[in-house]
């Protein structure tokens, strides 16, 4: 007799690492794998950010502790990886996540943007999972996650350096999955469209390109930060074992056209 199916997405006794934890869709990462048991590991640059998400999450009858990370530094990623390590035990789960925009044409794309973007939202990723994957490779088991987007896929006009960014995740993802899948760590992304957060109230508050993503959308809206909840329990738990190397759109249609 087999389990019950919702003990395969039970993660008492994990713990989490997960980058750019304190605000946006890692707030809502964060707070989806403590929900389903995982102690967290809160990562970010501000510390009262970082008090605030963890007190938020040890409601939740979890351990969850506040860590500065730097991801544009190895030198600060391996300290704070193995400060983590040593404060919370075995990283069982990671979430990248941490990222930057900047949202101008092509031709007027200033070249410290692109490296500041490329450096955080694609390096940044390797750094951290360069740090924490030995440990699960060690133990024969581990789940990465990383946040990719839409316009990974997808082209949109004035993200240059962003889809960029979140097409190379996408591949470092296939990468890592190759390496990594016979000794039991398994590397996914999940590519989010719009979400209800506080880092796009910018173009939230714009009703011309509020009405565009609602029209090219096929559910016709944004997406809810709750809406992304599942999807991160389920790539972080047993139930998803058998899968890797999968980018998984969470766009409501968007790239169905």
């Amino acid at each position: 007799m087999s389990a019950k199916p919702l003990q395969h997405f039970d993660l008492g006794g994990k713990t989490a690492l997960v980058t750019g934890a304190t605000r946006g869709l890692g707030e809502v990462a964060a707070g989806a794998l403590a929900k389903a048991g995982a102690d967290v590991a809160v990562c970010g640059r501000s510390r009262p950010d970082l008090e605030r998400v963890s007190a938020a999450l040890r409601e939740l009858g979890v351990r969850a502790q506040g860590f500065e990370l730097d991801v544009l530094s190895k030198a600060k990623v391996e300290a704070a990886v193995e400060k983590i390590t040593a404060e919370m035990g075995p990283i069982d789960i990671l979430v990248n996540n941490a990222g930057v925009n900047h949202r101008v044409p092509v031709v007027e794309f200033p070249e410290e943007q692109w490296n500041r973007i490329i450096d955080t939202n694609l390096k940044g990723y390797f750094l951290v999972a360069q740090a924490v994957a030995p440990g699960m490779l060690e133990r024969g088991y581990g789940k990465v996650i990383n946040m990719s987007s839409i316009f990974g896929g997808v082209g949109m006009m004035n993200q240059l350096a962003y889809a960029s960014s979140k097409g190379g995740v996408d591949q470092m993802t296939k990468v890592m999955a190759l390496e990594w899948a016979k000794q039991g760590v398994r590397v996914n992304a999940i590519a989010p469209t719009y979400f209800e957060t506080e880092m796009v109230t910018q173009i939230r508050n714009d009703p011309e390109r509020f009405n565009f993503i609602n029209e090219r959308t096929p559910m016709g809206r944004w997406g809810y930060p709750p809406e992304l909840e599942g999807i991160v329990i389920f790539l972080a738990s047993p139930g998803s074992d058998f899968i890797t190397g999968q980018t998984i759109y969470i766009d409501g249609g968007w790239t169905a056209w």
